[in-house]
């Protein structure tokens, strides 16, 4: 991947606007937009995009369970079965 090839000033955007699109819908690869040489905007597919926040939501849910262990916040998976088993027993009483 080389990174330069994918780097586009805005006045780029603006007068091959449908090529650009073409070009990140088929390579899946983000477009970086500059103004004057510095960078402004990031263009992305949008299956790339929802799989990118799928990831970071599950980093998120990753790094909360982990903050969990460390602060004692835990529940052996017995007790979890045996609570289950309890709640599905009351249940179709």
């Amino acid at each position: 991947m080389n990174i330069t090839s994918d780097i586009k000033p805005v006045t780029y955007l603006k007068s091959r606007a449908a090529e650009l699109l073409n070009q990140i819908n088929e390579t899946h690869r983000p477009v970086i937009i500059t103004q004057n040489g510095e960078p402004r905007a990031v263009l992305q597919d949008p299956k790339s995009y929802e799989n990118m926040r799928n990831a970071i939501g599950l980093l998120k849910l990753i790094s909360a369970g982990e903050t969990d262990v460390r602060e004692g916040r835990v529940v052996g998976h017995d007790d979890v079965f045996d609570t289950l088993e309890d709640d599905l027993k009351a249940a179709m009483k």
